[in-house]
């Protein structure tokens, strides 16, 4: 740690590291352990490394499966609706969307949220025209 001073959050740090550091000193002392310094070949640490590695293309091929789900999603409908009849189709989705929560449907409702925040964006430039 790099401080001018030690705060009170860093003196509790320090203090507890240093209550287990003494712990496992007792522990070894009488179990009678030397600790010392372990050696790895490059190829036990490559190992080592390339099993977390699997982990970061199962994240990757996760994230692209989502992405690829998004884009199968049906087109939003600010796409389709008239102008005219915007603001009551912002209202029956809202409608919709207090239906789905109250049925615990919260991915639907969720959806129906996301639409209507897209639509009331559309309404606003069409208003500010």
């Amino acid at each position: 740690m790099y401080a001018d001073r030690i705060t009170k959050s860093m003196k509790i740090v320090i203090e507890e590291t240093n209550r287990r550091r003494q712990i496992q000193e007792e522990y070894n002392k009488q179990n009678n352990i030397n600790p010392e310094t372990i050696y790895k070949t490059i190829e036990e640490i490559m190992s080592t490394t390339s099993i977390a590695d699997i982990g970061i293309e199962k994240n990757a091929k996760r994230e692209a499966q989502l992405l690829y789900k998004e884009a199968l999603k049906p087109l939003s409908a600010a796409n389709f609706v008239p102008n005219d009849q915007l603001e009551n189709y912002i209202n029956e989705l809202y409608t919709q969307m207090k239906e789905a929560a109250k049925n615990l449907d919260f991915e639907q409702a969720a959806t129906l949220r996301d639409e209507i925040a897209i639509l009331k964006k559309k309404l606003e430039i069409i208003n500010a025209k």
